[in-house]
């Protein structure tokens, strides 16, 4: 199977969803730059020193700019493939439509957004590892 590995939700204002979710749940949050597309990464589980989880089952996620884009508006979660390019097949051959460009994430891995056959927005990610 392909677990579910990541979390993503829109946000308006990525510092009071920051703020949010550190003081009510005690996760921990972290602002990346501009290379990264202003990304908020949101630590909800324990990691080692490679920032793996130590917990089996649990995932991490992460905040992104709300847009005036319908598939924006709502939270998805991203799921670990072997193959970005055999998985975009798959996604396409079973009605689902891809959504933008594959783009390299730096220490990750490979990751593309589709639409599933109910409008869904949901990611793939090939993992660094696998590459």
């Amino acid at each position: 199977m392909n677990p579910v590995v990541h979390f993503e939700m829109p946000a308006d204002d990525k510092k009071r969803m920051s703020d949010f979710y550190a003081k009510t749940f005690g996760w921990k949050i972290q602002q990346l730059g501009p290379e990264m597309g202003e990304y908020v990464l949101a630590t909800t589980a324990e990691t080692d020193k490679k920032g793996m989880l130590q917990k089996p089952g649990a995932i991490n996620g992460g905040f992104y700019q709300r847009t005036d884009d319908k598939v924006s508006q709502y939270p998805s979660v991203v799921i670990s493939v072997d193959s970005l390019k055999e998985h975009i097949k798959k996604v396409e051959e079973a009605g689902g439509k891809i959504l933008g460009e594959q783009m390299d994430i730096p220490g990750v891995g490979l990751y593309i957004s589709f639409s599933d056959t109910e409008g869904n927005r949901v990611g793939m990610l090939e993992p660094a590892a696998a590459m």
